[in-house]
């Protein structure tokens, strides 16, 4: 245990596994604490969207994923009266990110696929039963103490260190980081049940925007049934929880005939946001800097995308290609998102537990006129914002966007979702092959110092890899339609997927590229000035 890692991570709950597995596939020498013996077996995460499905399937669980997923089919809002005050529906196909944006899930079996998959690397080593106790850091590395629930102590020595350690983060603590309020503290119960009727319910989520006792209800995969019912002013959290007080809560919203309760958890739905996200050597993602009420399913995507972010800056400033610097873009990144999940979040929830029924009843009128006028959004996906700052061209079209993911053919002839026939490294996309012939001599070495692919997509033809271009075949026009509404000849993106920027000629082009090698070695002043000049969300 001596050898010198090139990352701890701290904590094995999901986001910790995903960011694991992240660095495992990447070569990097890893090293993981976890305090329990065993996966989490208490409700927690039940819905993932399309941008977390794809980076489970970056991680090699598209398989799994699919066998374990169910659509989520929209969700309806029930005024005081048990009418829609407001709607959210599922996103129409084609589905922009190849995959079904957003889906139900059992988050105990996904954690144990994620934990089988790192057992296939040699060069990840996991410490289960395992607490740390405190870190010190110098220039080149950090070290954290570590005791094992046998006593035995040892220390773990390596470049970073991520603390994936939930709420009562060690490592925020560690490292003095504050939290900043976001102003949302109500506790809620949560009941996942088993059906023996699957067909009893509609195969839709509900929120009950009842005063009397507000609610939630969200159909899971197979016979999985959640409720979520927010405790009144003056109830006890202890006394709530017990087994005769739910099956009486619960009996206020279903019929429990069916039913049998797997398992139910009081819990206290904050809406926090870290104020600092790295000290130097050490980082944070997931619970451990920031929590988000439940409203619009997104606690454990946000914390998936965290990993998904950072991921692939740690690498590539391990391996050289990258200043440290560059790792100040993941919070510069990630926190405005953040920020701006939380707010939407919060409004939900606010208008799903309004108490006063005077105040319900405006709601139900204001909501249900924005319904009719067709002012109101009803895509859930919308409320997801793009980067606004970071490693991105400022002015460029695309920048910060998700970059879209067809179903191709490939130079064997199989249809594969695009990204599996994509390394993890950044990638000039275009619809034909001219914009491969803009590069310049210098453009093109830095490119490949970097180890950039070169991709076409084409609508027709064949598929082929030769000359350092890989050309690939959509069945649909995916990609196509979305590179025409942009206007843009090529996009450069990033390993994480999102879009650095789009070109519409050459020059373009190569003032993109030569910009983001430049940012590559450009020091985190230079994210932070970036940073400065974007409003707040």
């Amino acid at each position: 245990m001596h050898s010198i890692y090139d990352a701890v991570i701290v904590g094995l709950g999901p986001v910790g596994a995903v960011f694991a597995n992240l660095l495992a596939k990447r070569g990097l020498k890893i090293a993981v604490i976890e305090r329990t013996a065993a996966v989490y077996d208490k409700p927690r995460a039940i819905v993932v969207d399309h941008e977390a499905l794809r980076i489970f399937q970056a991680i090699g669980l598209a398989g799994y994923m699919e066998g374990a997923i169910a659509p989520h089919n929209g969700t309806q809002f029930l005024g005081v009266d048990g009418d829609i005050i407001k709607i959210f529906d599922p996103m129409p196909p084609p589905y922009p990110l190849g995959w079904i944006p957003n889906a139900t899930f059992v988050q105990p079996d996904a954690e144990k696929a994620l934990r089988e998959k790192l057992t296939g690397y040699d060069n990840v080593q996991v410490f289960l039963s395992a607490t740390g106790l405190s870190l010190t850091q110098d220039k080149s590395s950090v070290s954290l103490s570590v005791r094992r629930d046998d006593g035995d102590e040892f220390t773990l020595r390596a470049r970073y260190l991520v603390g994936c350690d939930g709420a009562n983060s060690l490592v925020r603590r560690q490292i003095g980081a504050g939290l900043e309020d976001l102003a949302f503290d109500e506790w809620w119960m949560v009941v996942d049940a088993l059906t023996s009727e699957p067909n009893k319910r509609p195969a839709k989520a509900f929120q009950y925007c009842r005063p009397s006792r507000p609610g939630t209800f969200v159909p899971g995969p197979g016979n999985l049934r959640r409720w979520e019912i927010k405790l009144l002013p003056g109830e006890d959290p202890e006394a709530t929880g017990a087994p005769d007080n739910v099956i009486r809560l619960l009996r206020g919203f279903t019929d429990i005939s069916d039913l049998t309760i797997w398992r139910s958890a009081v819990y206290r739905f904050h809406a926090l946001l870290g104020e600092r996200w790295r000290d130097r050597r050490v980082l944070l993602m997931g619970d451990a800097v920031h929590q988000t009420p439940p409203f619009l399913g997104q606690g454990l995507c946000a914390g998936i995308r965290d990993a998904a972010n950072l991921a692939w800056k740690l690498a590539l400033v391990l391996r050289g290609d990258a200043d440290d610097g560059l790792l100040d873009s993941y919070e510069i990144e990630r926190k405005p998102h953040v920020r701006a999940v939380v707010a939407s979040a919060k409004e939900f929830g606010t208008i799903i537990g309004e108490l006063d029924p005077a105040a319900a009843a405006a709601r139900d009128v204001r909501l249900r006129a924005d319904l009719k006028s067709g002012k109101a959004v009803t895509v859930r996906q919308r409320f997801i914002p793009d980067l606004v700052s970071g490693l991105i061209a400022p002015d460029a079209r695309l920048a910060g966007r998700l970059f879209v993911q067809p179903h191709v053919r490939g130079p064997d002839g199989a249809v594969r979702r695009l990204d599996d026939l994509l390394k993890p490294e950044f990638a000039i996309v275009s619809a034909t092959p001219e914009p491969m012939g803009w590069m310049s001599d210098v453009s093109h070495a830095g490119w490949q110092q970097i180890g950039g692919e070169c991709v076409v997509i084409a609508t027709s033809g064949e598929p082929s890899d030769r000359g350092g271009i890989l050309t690939v075949v959509e069945g649909e026009s995916l990609f196509a339609d979305w590179m025409r509404q942009s206007a843009v000849a090529a996009v450069i993106v990033r390993p994480d997927r999102y879009v650095y920027g789009g070109a519409e000629n050459a020059a373009q082009l190569n003032m993109l590229v030569r910009h983001l090698l430049q940012n590559l070695h450009a020091g985190r002043q230079a994210f932070q000035e970036a940073a400065l000049s974007v409003p707040p969300s």
